[in-house]
C-alpha cells in the first residue's frame, strides 16, 4: 500500500531534513492500510516475518516501521532473547507505537539515509511500504545504510505495493492521483505517469547489488505486496 492514498491532513513532506514524506495520525493510516489489505495485516505481517528469515534470538530493525505492527510481529519470533527496533522519522508514530511496545521492541526516531545503529549490529533488517517516501536522491544512501548495519549473512527485506488482477491496480492507481493533487511532493508516486512503476520495489535489484548484497530474490504475497529478500554475503 502507497502511504501516499492518505487524505492530506494525514500526510506531509519535511523538506528542510529531507527525510520525504511523513505520515503523522497512526490511526488513520492503520483504518487505510487495513481496508486496503482487505483485513489482512496480520496474515501479511506473518508471511513478512517468514520471508525475513528472522530467527529465534536475533536482533532486527525495522525501518520507517510507523506504527509498529511488523515490529511486534517480529517481537513474536525473535522471543525475549532477542529484540527489535522500529526507527521512523514521524514523532506522531513513534509516540504511537512505544505505547504499545512489547518488551524485546523499542522505538526511536530516525531516517533511513541516516541511520545511527553501529556497523554489523543486526541480523535483520525490514521495511516494507516506505522507499518511495524517501527522497529519490537519498535512497541509495538508504540501501547502503540498511547494508552497514547488517551483520555479514543477514538479511534484508524490503517489500512494497505489489496489486494484482485488474480491480487493484486500476485502484491504486486511482489514489496515487488523487492524493498527488494534495501533495506537491515531486516523488510522490500519482506525479508519475504510471505509479506503479514507482512503487515496484523490483526497481531497487541493481541497486542492492551495488550496495555489495549478494542474492536478491523477489516474491509476491498476493494480493497486493511484492517482496524483495536481500542477503549480505558472510
Amino acid at each position: 500500500m502507497t502511504g501516499n492514498v492518505q487524505p492530506s491532513n494525514k500526510v506531509h513532506a519535511d523538506r528542510n531534513s529531507e527525510v520525504g514524506i511523513l505520515i503523522t495520525k497512526p490511526r488513520g493510516y492503520l483504518a487505510v492500510k487495513s481496508a486496503f489489505l482487505l483485513g489482512r495485516v496480520g496474515s501479511l505481517n506473518a508471511r513478512l516475518v517468514e520471508l525475513s528469515g528472522v530467527a529465534a534470538g536475533d536482533h532486527a530493525v525495522d525501518i520507517g516501521c510507523g506504527p509498529g505492527q511488523l515490529v511486534r510481529a517480529l517481537g513474536d519470533r525473535v522471543g525475549p532473547s532477542g529484540r527489535v527496533i522500529g526507527i521512523d522519522p514521524s514523532p506522531e508514530m513513534i509516540d504511537y507505537a512505544n505505547s504499545r511496545a512489547t518488551p524485546n521492541c523499542r522505538f526511536e526516531g530516525g531516517a533511513a539515509q541516516s541511520l545511527t545503529l553501529p556497523d554489523a549490529s543486526v541480523d535483520v533488517v525490514t521495511s516494507t511500504f516506505v522507499m518511495h517516501h524517501i527522497p529519490e536522491a537519498q535512497r541509495t544512501a538508504a540501501l547502503g545504510q540498511m547494508f552497514r548495519v547488517l551483520r555479514p549473512g543477514g538479511r534484508l527485506l524490503l517489500a512494497d505495493t505489489h496489486p494484482t488482477g485488474k480491480v487493484l491496480p486500476a485502484a491504486v492507481r486511482l489514489m496515487s492521483r488523487f492524493a498527488a493533487r494534495r501533495t506537491d511532493d515531486p516523488h510522490a508516486p500519482g506525479h508519475h505517469a504510471d505509479p506503479l512503476a514507482v512503487i515496484d520495489i523490483r526497481r531497487y535489484r541493481e541497486a542492492l547489488r551495488a550496495a555489495g548484497f549478494g542474492t536478491v530474490d523477489f516474491t509476491t504475497i498476493p494480493p497486493t505486496t511484492g517482496v524483495l529478500v536481500a542477503t549480505k554475503d558472510a
